[in-house]
């Protein structure tokens, strides 16, 4: 294990990494490789994962607190999030994020990073783990509907592991759109600059190999009807029973895929919302993605069928990705040490 946490005259002292910090010392590409590794440890029962606790702050906000522990990896620590729906309006971020991290062998803390981006970027990663096992080999048309944070990885990751011509992004609000495919079209590789605002989701979606939904709607962004076969589709914006942005019959009809299942029945309306319409059942989750990747069930088995990768969030990824951003900054002596 590498070591962090010095200890000079009795005094520990704790590395802290801001959001630029986190910025330099991980790319999207790594980040798909640490979380696709996470994931290969819980099916492998290498992974401890507690359910996250939440609070509820004033009615509408919440706070998660959510542990974890990698123990082939050694990564230990938790993250924790507040969840603020009105922070917009004081020009403030709807969401924040804090990773602490501990040693595993003697439970001294070492590390604390911000978690904000951090959570994006594994969000994305885990997305393109799915699509990567899931997506048609020559997908090449995306459609992005939500067009904020989480959009940004999203696309980033879906374009990261297949060749990606063209993106299609649409969001309820045109302005979001606009700016959206202002900044992403001049990101360059592996984004391509053929970058279009849908004016409907229906438009969006036409013509699209990978669907990625990023938003906190609690009614479905798209038509089914308008899906074409052989389409992969992965939903990350809905994180409660209530919320909804998948199409119940599209998950009837569709190849499900989730992060861990315990957690996909207690907190995804995409799937628990058609559990409760009679459409499905839990017995139509084909499996969790470790699963896939460890061989133990089938991928992709046709190019028709529609596969859908239901992502509510693991506290594995965010240690798998924090984990490597701390060796990172060892070798690069970045972030600032201060003394507890």
């Amino acid at each position: 294990m590498v070591q962090l946490l010095e200890k000079e005259g009795g005094m520990q002292r704790l590395k802290i990494l801001a959001e630029r910090d986190v910025r330099k010392l991980i790319t999207m590409e790594q980040a798909i490789h640490c979380v696709r590794d996470a994931y290969v440890q819980l099916s492998q029962g290498k992974a401890h994962l507690p359910p996250r606790t939440s609070i509820s702050v004033h009615g509408s906000s919440s706070v998660l607190f959510m542990p974890a522990y990698l123990a082939g990896s050694c990564a230990l620590g938790a993250k924790i999030v507040s969840v603020f729906p009105g922070n917009p309006e004081k020009k403030l971020p709807r969401l924040h994020a804090l990773i602490v991290m501990l040693r595993a062998d003697t439970g001294q803390p070492e590390l604390v990073m911000d978690g904000t981006y951090l959570t994006a970027l594994r969000t994305g990663a885990a997305s393109g783990v799915a699509t990567r096992l899931l997506a048609r080999k020559g997908a090449c048309v995306v459609a992005l509907i939500g067009a904020g944070v989480q959009g940004r990885t999203q696309l980033e990751a879906v374009c990261t592991v297949r060749p990606v011509e063209k993106v299609w992004v649409y969001d309820r609000d045109r302005k979001n759109a606009a700016r959206f495919v202002e900044e992403m079209s001049t990101h360059g590789d592996p984004i391509p600059h053929a970058l279009f605002i849908a004016e409907s989701s229906g438009q969006a979606i036409g013509d699209a190999d990978i669907i990625c939904t990023a938003t906190s709607s609690s009614i479905p962004v798209f038509e089914d009807g308008n899906l074409k076969p052989g389409v992969h589709i992965n939903s990350v914006g809905s994180f409660t029973p209530e919320m909804q942005e998948i199409p119940s019959r599209t998950v009837a009809r569709a190849k499900i895929v989730v992060s861990l299942r315990s957690a996909a029945l207690s907190e995804a309306g995409d799937l628990l919302i058609p559990l409760k319409e009679g459409l499905i059942t839990e017995q139509c989750i084909h499996g969790e993605i470790g699963e896939i990747l460890t061989a133990k069930i089938p991928g992709r088995e046709s190019d028709e069928e529609i596969t859908f990768f239901k992502s509510v969030g693991l506290a594995i990824q965010d240690m798998a990705v924090a984990n490597l951003v701390r060796n990172a900054a060892i070798g690069k002596e970045m972030g600032t040490t201060v003394e507890l």
